[in-house]
């Protein structure tokens, strides 16, 4: 869908009212689609109406989500992709569907507002509350424009562009421009929303938006090539607001955060702002599918996964401290607990995933004649290319979607919310933001707080670089990584370029033969002669022979340059619309967009 189809589709689209009530959002966050005013007449409407922000039209993103945030990031491997490569072209269909998505989000939180503010039964108070999540919404989908893209087009109200006829009339901003006008609308949120301080209920509220603003702060510091030393103390000030003052904390075991089940990933509030997906009535759109692109073959127990031939890249690994050519009994980093909340690895047991059968093994998921297993298509093979496989996303299989929701899962629709900021994150922020402004002692604090849940060492003094290593253990595989590289970039591109050029990007050759002989050495046979009970893996016992297994240095590095940080328009838009071609414009958004609500 183009661009002025977006701005057209969110003004002429009717939603049919949906009968969730507010204490059913988590489970079912959407039953309806986009409004008019005339629908408008009570304060539940009003907040239902809202629903679906947090998920249909963000859909399309998801799989350009993983594929900017983690694999151009040397996060994860994905084969032969050009985000891999940084060789994607404006034809990019991810790129594309990802482009789409986020004018939707900003056209359809747009039109909600619009309508939301002409009606005339609800109460101010839940209008004011509603205007406020979709403001924040619409900051968040600039946010990843003008990190993604750059400088990008400011699509303030859709009626008076559709009225003026100049959707395929619009120039360019510049990135400060950019940023000035979320930080402005996110500021408008903060007038709006109420500060919820117990509980929560998935929806945004002011510490959510709060919590982004600190780090649209934190990245707009160095938009203009050095630190703005003010940008730097707001975006602390902001993030240490939350930390402070909203109630929510980090959740006591870091895999938990990542569960579907309400009472785990709820239970401090961990999560300020997520995409809260919903299977149950199967809108399609409204659903989760990261599993599907992200897990193994068989793991759901539908035909819907493919991602074992893709998985966390080698230099993730390293960064952890668990060399995936390291025998399992010695490897090392294995007191962070974020590592197999992250990497699945040989000798790793899940008890969260198919807690019907007792857990998760993968060597058994992949090596086992167990009937049991068969059903569940097992490729029979450790497909990971780099010697791990991929845990965040994933919920386990229908089973396990049902213990956590109460209904099963089905092909490539699951309810797994996706957290876009977390209160660690917001802690991190903080902490970068207080060290480069110059105070290391709050910096300490708040990096001590996230490794300390995660059972790693405190530290005793701390550097810019120990809370950038911190944000890749942290965050890695939540979509976020590549937009550190591109924030640092803005002020200190030679240091972005010199650490990708030196990352372990590319694949292992051979690792089926070793994990495939770990397991069977250690039920007891060998590698020609498989064990007779399967179940016996006796890690102390396992032998690990690397043979010819190795981490592949033949495949050359991908060209890494200035012109990588910033990713082409679909070309279909630029066909339509040529001043995308053309420089930015300078504009003060403050006088030329305004909020009249």
């Amino acid at each position: 869908m183009k661009l002025r189809n977006i701005i057209k589709g969110a003004l002429l689209g009717v939603l049919a009212l949906g009968t969730v009530s507010c204490a059913d959002f988590l489970h079912r966050p959407v039953e309806d689609g986009y409004n008019t005013s005339i629908f408008y007449t009570t304060d539940e409407q009003v907040e239902m109406g809202i629903n679906s922000l947090y998920n249909s039209p963000w859909y399309d993103f998801q799989r350009a989500f993983i594929k900017i945030g983690e694999v151009m990031s040397g996060n994860m491997y994905w084969g032969s992709s050009p985000y891999l490569t940084f060789t994607t072209n404006g034809s990019d269909e991810d790129l594309m569907n990802m482009s789409y998505s986020l004018w939707a989000v900003n056209a359809q939180a747009n039109t909600m507002i619009n309508n939301i503010a002409a009606s005339e039964g609800p109460s101010q108070a839940a209008k004011n509350k509603a205007i406020g999540e979709a403001l924040t919404w619409k900051a968040m989908a600039y946010f990843y424009m003008v990190r993604t893209f750059g400088e990008v087009p400011i699509v303030h109200d859709n009626k008076e562009t559709l009225d003026s006829g100049t959707y395929n009339d619009l120039y360019k901003v510049t990135r400060a421009g950019v940023y000035e006008y979320i930080i402005m609308t996110l500021e408008k949120a903060l007038e709006l929303l109420p500060k919820q301080t117990s509980g929560w209920n998935g929806r945004i509220d002011y510490y959510a938006a709060e919590g982004l603003l600190a780090k649209v702060y934190l990245t707009k510091a160095g938009v203009s090539g050095t630190l703005n030393n003010d940008d730097l103390k707001k975006a602390a000030e902001l993030a240490e607001d939350v930390i402070l003052n909203s109630g929510r904390t980090l959740t006591p075991k870091y895999s938990d955060i990542f569960r579907m089940n309400p009472e785990l990933y709820n239970q401090t509030g961990e999560h300020l702002l997520a995409w809260m997906w919903q299977a149950k009535d199967g809108t399609w759109t409204a659903q989760n599918t990261l599993q599907s692109d992200l897990g193994l073959k068989g793991f759901s127990g539908f035909e819907d996964m493919w991602g074992d031939w893709g998985g966390p890249s080698y230099d993730l690994a390293l960064a952890f401290g668990a060399d995936p050519l390291a025998d399992p009994k010695t490897r090392e980093g294995e007191k962070d607990s974020r590592r197999k909340a992250t990497l699945m690895m040989a000798g790793d047991h899940y008890e969260y995933f198919w807690t019907a059968k007792g857990g998760f093994d993968p060597l058994y998921f992949f090596y086992s004649e167990d009937a049991e297993y068969a059903e569940w298509g097992t490729n029979g093979a450790f497909n990971g290319p780099c010697g791990s496989q991929n845990v965040k996303h994933l919920y386990g299989n229908k089973f396990d979607h049902a213990d956590a929701v109460g209904y099963e899962s089905k092909r490539m629709a699951y309810t797994l919310p996706t957290p876009l900021l977390r209160i660690s994150d917001v802690y991190l922020v903080c902490a970068e933001a207080n060290v480069l402004a110059g105070d290391a002692g709050k910096a300490l604090t708040y990096t001590n707080a996230v490794r300390e849940r995660a059972g790693a060492d405190a530290l005793t003094a701390v550097t810019f670089e120990d809370i950038w290593k911190e944000r890749r253990l942290e965050l890695a595989g939540e979509g976020d990584r590549w937009y550190d590289f591109v924030r640092r970039s803005y002020y200190d591109m030679p240091a972005v370029i010199t650490e990708l050029k030196a990352q372990q990007r590319n694949a292992i050759g051979g690792y089926n033969d070793v994990a495939k002989n770990y397991w069977y050495t250690g039920c007891g046979g060998t590698i020609d002669s498989p064990p007779s009970d399967l179940k016996a893996f006796n890690k102390d016992n396992a032998v690990w022979e690397l043979g010819d297994c190795k981490y592949d240095t033949t495949v050359p590095l991908p060209n890494i340059n200035e012109t990588i940080f910033t990713l082409p328009f679909p070309t279909e838009d630029v066909v339509f619309n040529p001043h995308l071609l053309e420089p930015a414009q300078e504009v003060d958004v403050r006088a030329t967009y305004v909020y009249n609500f």
